[in-house]
């Protein structure tokens, strides 16, 4: 089996629904459509960030060894979303899933559909925890920190506890 010509690491996250069950589908979907799964943190449940008054999240960081580009990568994300009942109703608001890309390879991306690194990974706690379970040692390419350094200067306060529910 040869291997996949990048790395990408995202964000799953999920407040809507049976969020462990959802959880478990984005995996097999991302696997499926994405690439292969290298890792996989533990699961943590979040306080809503940005727009407060809601449920909980349920959130997960994964490994994705790909040959897609980033724009492929994103649509595949999103299709996955959409599987899993996706509305993108309003920012920041409730929702059954939300696939974001963190890191792909080293590389720095701007454009209107997709930024990568994600912009605001170093402010969000709920990103940082699960992501340092399985990249503490990677170096951010634009602020050359590694996850474990973006995790301890991390402005946010909001709490993210390991999710012990059934799984």
């Amino acid at each position: 089996m040869k291997p996949h010509a990048h790395t990408a690491y995202l964000l799953l996250g999920s407040n809507l629904g049976d969020r462990v069950v959802t959880l478990h589908r984005a995996l097999l979907g991302l696997a499926e459509k994405g690439g292969r799964l290298v890792a996989v943190s533990g699961v943590y449940e979040t306080a809503a960030w940005g727009q407060e008054a809601q449920p909980a999240f349920l959130n997960q960081a994964v490994q994705l060894s790909t040959d897609l580009t980033p724009e492929q990568l994103l649509a595949a994300c999103q299709q996955v979303e959409a599987d899993l009942g996706r509305e993108r109703l309003e920012l920041w608001g409730p929702r059954t899933l939300d696939v974001d890309i963190l890191f792909y390879d080293d590389l720095v991306l701007q454009t209107e559909a997709l930024t990568i690194p994600h912009p605001r990974l170093p402010e969000r706690m709920f990103a940082l925890v699960p992501l340092a379970d399985i990249a503490t040692t990677y170096v951010h390419p634009q602020l050359h920190k590694s996850v474990a350094d973006l995790l301890a200067d991390c402005p946010d306060k909001l709490p993210v506890e390991p999710w012990f529910g059934d799984m």
